[in-house]
């Protein structure tokens, strides 16, 4: 379900609670119902449709067969819708709906403009799709946001600074303190992000690994904001020369500093009094 659409379940969950009074004037009594226990997204397919008999004023019994069966139990589902809703109510809620289905449909508009207006770009957005983490509504926005054209920054460099997807400069004194990223695109600065946490989640790839040796030290939404940096540099690469990501694998950073790793895992077993030898396998 689409932000705007969420957004919008607040007031039928709100008539569904039997709240909505003012300070200055009485409270509706309660619904008695809880369809929340029983559904995790309001206004999900089941959840939608079991609303939608609510406001017509079905019975209990017949609400509850419209949602998928795997949705608990019928008897629970039954329980759930059983309750009393006044006139305002039901009048209410079908408002609610009303709105919903309205901006469902300006949603679906405005995603055929977008659509129609990235066509031109299909090439480039599949290959920024090869980057882990990067989906198709990510790519969209990376394209939308920076274009395809990379004449236009000098370097990968360049296009991370004016993004807002590099650290920040703070000297005092002749010492560098840390500082925030510096602004850039909010939608691209959230959608990188975004980007680089699900890269994070990933097995047997370069981004992955590389988040988490990070979270490690600096916790899960600094590597986040840095591996999306990592993403955006990787996205000038491949617009500018036309090429799809090429997976360098878990291990790439521990074969290209093989004696700094051998070296660090060494001298953390001599702290804790191990003698270690080290021999080639």
């Amino acid at each position: 379900m689409s932000l705007w659409g969420a957004r919008c379940g607040k007031p039928a969950r709100r008539v569904l609670r039997g709240e909505g009074g003012t300070r200055s004037g009485p409270r509706p009594p309660s619904t008695q119902l809880k369809l929340g226990s029983v559904v995790s997204a309001m206004l999900g397919k089941s959840s939608r449709a079991m609303l939608e008999a609510l406001a017509v004023g079905k019975r209990p019994e017949d609400i509850a067969a419209l949602a998928d069966p795997r949705l608990r139990t019928r008897e629970e589902r039954t329980e759930a819708v059983r309750g009393r809703l006044t006139p305002h109510q039901h009048l209410m809620l079908r408002l609610q709906l009303d709105h919903v289905r309205y901006l469902d449909q300006q949603i679906e508009a405005v995603e055929a403009e977008v659509e129609s207006r990235l066509a031109p770009f299909t090439v480039q957005m599949t290959q920024l799709d090869t980057i882990p983490g990067v989906s198709e509504r990510v790519a969209e926005v990376v394209v939308a946001e920076i274009g395809t054209d990379m004449t236009r920054f000098p370097s990968a460099a360049h296009l991370t600074s004016w993004g807002g997807m590099c650290p920040g400069s703070h000297e005092s004194a002749g010492k560098r303190r840390g500082a925030r990223t510096r602004k850039g695109s909010p939608t691209l600065r959230r959608t990188l992000t975004d980007a680089g946490a699900a890269a994070g989640r990933t097995k047997n790839s370069y981004l992955g690994a590389v988040y988490r040796r990070i979270a490690a030290r600096r916790g899960r939404k600094r590597a986040a904001i840095a591996i999306g940096r990592r993403i955006l540099e990787i996205a000038y690469y491949v617009l500018r020369d036309g090429v799809a990501y090429e997976e360098l694998g878990a291990n790439f950073y521990d074969e290209r500093k093989k004696d700094a790793v051998v070296r660090n895992a060494v001298k953390r077993l001599e702290r804790l009094g191990y003698k270690v030898t080290v021999e080639a396998a």
